[in-house]
């Protein structure tokens, strides 16, 4: 069975009422939280076409046979930025705090082992 990385209502309820996009210390627009979101909570799904060249705004997603699904994100979560410290990570293309993060706080997450670690 193949996975839908689409727009749900689930993913779009949840990111509505825990973050918002601003502009970023890290680069360009960041996603931050508009309240405590607590650790393993769930934030949102990035959710959007399924590509098949990286690009800006493209998650990579590995599979359970060890492939890659790429997929363009349409929604706000495309704007989080890397950090070596980050506060969330993805599971699948959900993604979760791994600590609790403030409000206010900007969400970040690693981006892989082939980036520059920048707090």
């Amino acid at each position: 069975m193949r996975k839908k990385y689409g727009i749900t209502k689930r993913s779009q309820n949840s990111i509505q009422k825990k973050v918002y996009v601003s502009t970023s210390k890290i680069h360009g627009l960041g996603v931050f939280s508009k309240k405590k979101i607590r650790k393993n909570e769930y934030i949102g799904s990035y959710e959007g076409e399924i590509v098949l060249e990286d690009n800006t705004y493209v998650l990579w997603v590995q599979q359970d046979h060890g492939g890659w699904i790429l997929i363009d994100g349409k929604n706000e979560l495309r704007y989080l930025n890397h950090s070596s410290k980050p506060n969330a990570e993805f599971r699948d293309n959900k993604l979760y705090a791994i600590r609790t993060i403030k409000p206010n706080e900007e969400i970040t997450i690693h981006y892989g082992e082939d980036w520059n670690d920048i707090p």
